[in-house]
């Protein structure tokens, strides 16, 4: 939608030239301006901040909704998305320190991060957790080695441990979905997968809901806890905005009188790295699926995914395809949370 000058609506300077790691380092007010930007350039339209722009995309990992919505964000800002398959048409990336580079790995993040700087205005970075050591992965070594040789913004498109992009698209379907935000009674909800999956997108919705003050319950077996360190910053963020955290081991009894359902798959940080072992745990937890049993528990409650799901593994096809199933909109958001957070950046 074209817009002139005097209606489009303009992004607040605070943010800019800052990196987008974890929402953990901005304030719920910093996050509240970028959802309000997305919501004005989603229902307003935008104008072109990004003209003469060019922004470089690392991709790790394959990748869909993030991928799209990145390149035609930054496109429809009026900017040059720049595209780089890491180990496909780019050079294999070492983050290692003080390592005698005889391996697989051409170049070293210190030169690839400087160079890229000096072509662009911004990074953003997407790189999985290689599921085998989980106090270095825990770390996000390879984002934070981008970050401390970049002289330009990074913005973390999903690393081991945080997806702070989805989050932001999480936090924005609900409120377009409530209105306000504060007290929601919200569960995450692990589910069965028949691989162990990263963390970040867990963590990330854990660590937006008790920023923005919903009551979050946390339901999954025993040996699916968070990261206790990373709980403790959840709870204190609850705490400060008045609302409560809870992990339980009764998914039925999590899910009674919710207002929302956000299910994923996670793995196991007791046996990171030991797939073998957690087979055998996981294999207990096969009935751990999102149905019109369990959503019949909530308050007439919305369910929520970041997507791509498994379709009658971890969520069932009645619930999924049904009118209170709110996963395309989460995933249209990305593109417009993206659209402000860049606009905010640069």
């Amino acid at each position: 939608m074209a817009l002139s000058t005097r209606q489009r609506p303009m992004p607040h300077a605070t943010l800019k030239g800052r990196s987008l790691l974890t929402t953990g380092e901005f304030t719920r007010e910093e996050l509240s301006e970028i959802l309000d930007l997305a919501i004005q350039y989603k229902t307003l339209g935008h104008g072109r901040p990004l003209r003469g722009k060019s922004i470089a995309l690392l991709f790790f990992n394959p990748s869909l909704r993030t991928r799209a919505s990145m390149e035609i964000a930054i496109h429809q800002l009026g900017g040059q998305a720049v595209v780089l398959d890491v180990g496909k048409g780019v050079w294999t990336l070492e983050y290692r320190e003080g390592i005698r580079m005889e391996g697989e790995t051409s170049e070293h993040i210190k030169e690839a991060a400087r160079v890229l700087s000096r072509y662009v205005a911004a990074i953003g970075v997407r790189v999985f957790p290689a599921l085998r050591a989980f106090e270095e992965e825990r770390q996000d070594p390879i984002l934070r080695s981008f970050a401390r040789y970049s002289s330009v913004p990074i913005v973390n498109m999903e690393s081991a441990m945080f997806h702070p992009l989805q989050a932001l698209a999480d936090i924005m379907t609900i409120r377009e979905t409530f209105g306000l935000v504060d007290q929601r009674r919200v569960v995450l909800c692990w589910a069965y997968h028949p691989k162990p999956l990263p963390m970040a997108v867990p963590n990330s919705f854990a660590l937006i809901a008790a920023q923005f003050g919903m009551n979050l319950t946390i339901a999954c077996p025993p040996e699916y806890e968070l990261d206790p360190e990373l709980m403790q910053v959840i709870r204190e963020h609850a705490r400060r905005n008045g609302a409560s955290v809870r992990i339980l081991h009764d998914r039925h009894e999590a899910c009674r009188g919710a207002e929302v359902i956000y299910a994923k798959s996670w793995g196991s940080r007791h046996y990171y790295g030991r797939w073998d072992e957690e087979r055998v745990v996981r294999e207990r937890y096969r009935d751990w699926i999102v149905d019109e049993a369990l959503m019949r528990l909530t308050a007439r409650g919305y369910f929520m995914h970041c997507l791509p799901v498994r379709r009658n593994v971890v969520v069932s096809d009645a619930v999924l395809d049904s009118e209170r199933s709110l996963v395309v909109v989460q995933a249209e958001n990305r593109l417009h949370v993206q659209k402000a957070l860049l606009s905010m950046l640069l």
